[in-house]
């Protein structure tokens, strides 16, 4: 437990780094967008690589990532049935269901998977079902409803495939299938380059907590509320049930299925929302309110399940 806490101090201290440089200006006004577009393109792919190439497969597709698509199905079809309900529209409700279980796995993910978790490998099951199966539904259903679309169909639904994480963590699983063994001369210099992800990513996030405005407000604030309640609390509460009472899980498989199904709303869905012009202040708000709530969510977690 005590190493659980110290692995939240850390990941608390470099965030609070990242907030004094905003505040003092010291990268500048596109240092936020450099460190997220570095860890985003080049760290984090290089990181999950080079972990999943020595990894055990076993481990990555396992009944852990069962227990990550049910209970994102689970939660996604609460807020999708509120919403037919409440008649919020095809294009809100399908943000909202991916800001109510599409978690942030990469930004938040990784650095929690490595000093919480101590191993990176295991966010990559839940970046990859994210990616290449629930990204695609969902942007599937935004190009069929028409709003703000933009390209032909076939290149929204690839576009999850040319996500530099997504090949990044395709090719490290790749080369531990077939039992490659990579060279030093190209895995150390990968391995340098991939230790950049978890410093680039909280500093970056403690830069953007900068100037937020306060977030719940305006005509999305229910579906805001819902979203954020379905993501803090209903997400990891149906994964722990899921894990415990269908697949058996205990010790540190449980610990890890509920503390990646705890992890906010990712942040690129809020360039989904601005990509087809729907529910933007929806998203925006619905990750900064999550993102704060994930702490103490995790602390508890942490707490009971470490």
């Amino acid at each position: 437990m005590q190493g659980v806490l110290t692995g939240f101090a850390v990941i608390a201290v470099v965030i609070g780094v990242g907030y004094a440089i905003g505040r003092a200006g010291h990268l500048g006004e596109h240092g936020r967008e450099v460190l997220t577009k570095l860890a985003f393109h080049v760290a984090s792919p290089a990181l999950l690589f080079t972990t999943l190439a020595g990894a055990d497969l076993s481990t990555v597709f396992s009944s852990r990532l069962l227990v990550t698509a049910l209970s994102t199905a689970a939660v996604a079809g609460v807020f999708v049935a509120v919403g037919v309900v409440r008649g919020w529209g095809v294009g809100r409700t399908t943000i909202g269901a991916l800001c109510s279980s599409y978690v942030n796995s990469g930004n938040l993910g990784i650095p929690i998977a490595v000093y919480v978790l101590g191993d990176a490998s295991l966010v990559a099951p839940v970046l990859l079902f994210q990616l290449i199966v629930l990204s695609p539904i969902a942007l599937t259903v935004l190009d069929l409803t028409g709003e703000g679309a933009k390209g032909s169909l076939w290149r929204r639904l690839l576009t999850p495939l040319r996500n530099p994480i997504a090949v990044g963590s395709l090719a490290g699983v790749a080369v531990s299938a077939i039992g490659v063994r990579v060279p030093a001369p190209v895995m150390d210099p990968l391995t340098l380059i991939g230790n950049m992800s978890v410093p680039a990513v909280l500093l970056a996030f403690g830069i953007s907590l900068c100037g937020s405005t306060m977030p719940g407000r305006g005509p999305d604030r229910h579906p805001v509320l819902l979203s954020v309640a379905l993501k803090s609390v209903g997400q990891p509460a149906v994964a722990w049930a899921l894990a415990v009472g269908v697949f058996g899980l205990r010790g540190h498989q449980l610990l890890d299925v509920v503390v990646t199904s705890a992890l906010p709303a990712a942040q690129n869905l809020f360039t989904y929302a601005s990509s087809y012009r729907v529910a933007e202040r929806l998203a925006r708000d619905s990750i900064l309110l999550s993102t704060v709530l994930s702490v103490p969510v995790l602390v508890v977690v942490a707490t009971l399940l470490g």
